[in-house]
């Protein structure tokens, strides 16, 4: 049987569960550290996750799980720092909403508004990560964001009141690296302090790196021009914010400035789907949320979404999930 836990009642649980500090580890942390220290419930297992504040604005944590039970923990809709994690040993499921993390993916998100999930752990594995968060204010400030060249970076780290992005990067040595000597920290005090921050600046610079990388070889082998890529994205923001009733084409590269055909042409080539299937893609999962929450009827939800036809948001929904949004209600788990 699979536990269920909403977040608030996870966060109390953790909080007044017993904190074994790994081995070879509990004289190395320091005050700082172990004060926010938090285990996990005596019911679905053992373990730890610790950490500190390195400056006003980045928080450096570290996790040690061994489960004895699978379980999830229901996670709503909320306010997204900037996010780099690195699994170190076992994964990481999001029902879907992220694939799942951990082994050679890694995660990248930016700020702004994360969409709800149910994150799910099983039985036997053992778990360990390094997680970095940092606040969106202080990154702006300390890179001088608006003095950035690429789209594609903005857009991923500073998404406001918008959805959030991710990516989920193949971990290269580099990082993995990066990660296993944030762990092991050499040092103590604050030169400990300082080191931990500097492994962090250059993890934040190695994931860039990847991005900027990635963004450079697709712009240069699609032939975009820069100002068509943030033509595109402003485009995709707009889909994203009113997919219940998408703007039609022609009214929409007006007004972000390009063609209807480099619209079309264009945000497949990259984003690697086509408009309409970025549109529904968008209201299948705001119809999963929904339905998760168990507030609405299935008819409600496919209102909500842009459906005036039940029959076709159900058949889209059980194309996208497997299931329909009948058995998405009542609680019934994805395939």
């Amino acid at each position: 049987m699979t536990l269920t836990f909403d977040l608030n009642n996870w966060d109390d649980l953790c909080e007044h569960a017993p904190k074994p500090i790994p081995n070879g580890l509990k004289h190395q942390l320091s005050e700082d550290e172990l004060k926010l220290a938090e285990g996990v419930p005596a019911q679905v297992g053992r373990g730890c996750c610790w950490g500190m504040s390195l400056s006003p604005g980045i928080l450096l944590g570290f996790g040690d799980f061994v489960y004895r039970q699978d379980f999830s923990v229901k996670v709503p809709v909320h306010d997204h720092p900037i996010q780099l994690m690195v699994a170190l040993s076992g994964f990481i499921d999001c029902d879907g909403v992220h694939p799942t993390l951990g082994g050679t993916r890694g995660y990248f998100s930016g700020s702004g508004i994360s969409p709800g999930y149910v994150e799910q752990h099983y039985k036997k594995e053992r778990l360990t990560f390094v997680n970095v968060e940092i606040e969106p204010d202080w990154l702006s400030a300390f890179l001088q964001a608006e003095q950035f060249d690429g789209a594609d970076i903005r857009h991923l780290l500073f998404k406001g009141d918008d959805w959030k992005a991710a990516v989920y990067p193949t971990v290269p040595p580099a990082i993995a690296s990066l990660a296993y000597q944030l762990w092991n920290a050499p040092y103590q005090g604050i030169a400990k302090r300082l080191y931990l921050q500097s492994k962090v600046l250059e993890l934040l610079a190695l994931h860039l790196d990847l991005v900027s990388q990635k963004t450079a070889q697709s712009v240069e082998a699609l032939g975009l021009k820069p100002e068509t890529i943030e033509s595109l994205h402003h485009a995709k923001e707009i889909f994203t914010r009113e997919f219940e009733h998408p703007p039609l084409l022609l009214a929409l590269a007006q007004t972000v400035g390009v063609s209807d055909r480099t619209l079309r042409r264009g945000f497949k080539s990259l984003f690697g789907t086509t408009i309409t299937a970025y549109v529904m893609q968008q209201r299948m999962q705001q119809a999963h949320r929904l339905l998760r929450e168990r507030k609405w009827t299935v008819t409600q939800v496919a209102r909500m979404v842009g459906y005036s036809h039940l029959g076709h948001f159900s058949a889209a929904f059980k194309r996208q999930f497997g299931i329909t949004p009948r058995e998405c209600l009542s609680g019934r788990t994805l395939p």
